[in-house]
């Protein structure tokens, strides 16, 4: 072979080595990068090429898929009562993706799970198509109804979280106003503007308020505040009285805080009655007497500065409540009675709740039960997971007696149901600094305790934006407080 010819042989050689290279690199180093590649015309395919698993509600599917007509895309799916439920099931859209737990379970939906290796084969063998398992929730659909109804008929931004406090199970996750998410789940020029024009209304129907948002919880912060200090010895009778005067002188500022139940009810008042009547004078002194450190401490022990509430699934992901970090003595006598720079999800409120009726102890929260294969066996079952001890057993039973004197005899009175043991507090949160035109938040949160021991637990969270409603109308008491008890009535009454 002549010089030439070998030099043009041995670079063909080496182009087809380096070809051959390329190829397996892609193939078995890139596979799964490029398998998932959301610009992969192909996945797009996969995913929707059979009906996916569904999402099941009190034992029936709130999901369906039905056949696509002119496209490459098989199936799209459907949502019954979907606007209710948006929260809970996100959507599965061809054309702008998924959120929720279409998002987190997609494998399993759509049949492409590894754990569904053995019936895809059995599939194949049978000439039947691919078939996806199906997402068990926790919610109860006469809670999540009573809830959304509830807000709806407001006609308020808000949500409502209920959990089970024994276990941490959700019982209604509620997000208003919400969506239609069969709206967004064709692939066609339709679904992209109507998420534009979803994505760009001012009310945000697309945001998820118990998980996504935080806000100041108000009054509704100061059953902790109660519990640190009790935790921490600052009051050890409930029934004396304290020497916070009312107004309250805040700490390093020449600004007095009153309380709207008036200083002959509020001056150097009990800490049952102060949660009675919502006296912010008793709660601003108790949170400096803590100190900014034992209250971040016990906040923290509550749920407070972390990142994800997760379950095993990975199904709940909730934006971080905070409890800030080198508070001054003005700022941490405000968290006392839920504001300063303190933030919460409505989430975060029904966990703090939930810990008084279950003697202390804070359970993680969960949204799936459990995973099922499209025989209906059980992939993976949720266990009830305890996250923290945050209060003694007697500190929790304390902040129970007081819950109940309030919804007795104090502001909490409308959450009242026969037969149900109640306990309430209310809230009502400014926003900002400068808040004389601006309305200020609703809040409420409540527990129920029927006569066979199964208990529920609440937080009703309101932004009146949008609402008819003068600034003196406004309060947790008269709006969430309605909402809370039909929740729990829902869940307690069957």
């Amino acid at each position: 072979m002549n010089k030439p010819l070998r030099r043009v042989a041995i670079f063909c050689g080496v182009l087809i080595l380096a070809l051959l290279i390329q190829a397996n690199w892609l193939q078995y180093m890139k596979a799964d990068e490029l398998a998932t590649d959301k610009d992969n015309r192909r996945v797009l395919i996969n995913q929707y090429s059979t009906p996916r698993g569904d999402i099941i509600v009190g034992g029936k599917a709130v999901t369906d898929s039905v056949e696509s007509k002119g496209s490459d895309l098989k199936f799209e799916r459907r949502y019954r009562n979907g606007p209710m439920y948006a929260p809970v099931t996100g959507f599965a859209s061809q054309a702008v993706g998924m959120t929720f737990l279409e998002n987190t379970y997609d494998s399993l939906l759509s049949g492409q799970d590894d754990r569904l290796a053995f019936e895809r084969f059995t599939d194949v063998v049978a000439g039947k198509e691919r078939r996806g398992g199906d997402v068990i929730t926790t919610i109860d659909p006469r809670a999540q109804e009573a809830g959304y109804e509830g807000l709806k008929d407001l006609g308020a931004r808000g949500s409502v979280v209920a959990l089970e406090p024994s276990t941490g199970k959700v019982l209604a996750l509620v997000s208003t106003p919400s969506y239609d998410p069969s709206s967004l789940a064709g692939n066609s020029l339709k679904e992209s503007e109507r998420f534009t024009e979803l994505s760009k209304d001012e009310a945000e129907p697309l945001a998820n308020r118990a998980l996504r948002e935080t806000f100041p919880p108000g009054s509704t912060f100061k059953i902790l505040t109660a519990a640190a200090a009790l935790e921490h010895g600052v009051v050890t009778d409930v029934d004396a009285r304290t020497d916070a005067v009312s107004p309250y002188p805040l700490p390093q500022s020449a600004n007095k805080v009153s309380s709207e139940a008036g200083d002959g009810v509020c001056d150097k008042a009990s800490l049952k009655t102060a949660m009675q009547y919502s006296c912010n004078n008793v709660f601003l002194d108790a949170a400096v007497k803590v100190g900014a450190d034992r209250m971040r401490e016990t906040a923290e022990k509550f749920g407070f500065n972390e990142d994800v509430y997760s379950s095993d699934f990975g199904d709940l992901r909730a934006a971080k409540s905070l409890y800030p970090e080198n508070l001054d003595k003005p700022g941490t006598a405000l968290t006392g009675m839920g504001q300063g720079s303190l933030t919460s999800t409505p989430m975060q409120m029904a966990m703090i709740t939930a810990a008084f009726v279950n003697d202390g102890k804070v359970m993680q929260p969960y949204l799936v039960d459990e995973l099922r294969s499209p025989d209906l066996s059980t992939l993976e079952k949720h266990e009830p997971r305890l996250m923290s001890e945050a209060v003694s057993e007697s500190t929790a039973q304390k902040v129970r007696e007081m819950m109940e004197h309030t919804a007795e005899e104090g502001s909490a009175r409308r959450a009242l149901i026969d037969g149900i043991t109640v306990g309430g507090k209310t809230g009502t949160a400014q926003r900002g600094v400068d808040v004389r035109d601006r309305v200020p938040y609703g809040w409420f949160v409540s527990y129920g305790v029927g006569p066979e021991g199964k208990s529920v637990a609440v937080a009703v969270f309101i932004d009146p934006t949008d609402m008819e409603i003068s600034r003196e109308q406004i309060s947790g008491g008269s709006l969430a407080a309605p909402i809370a008890r039909d929740v729990m009535r829902a869940v307690l009454q069957k």
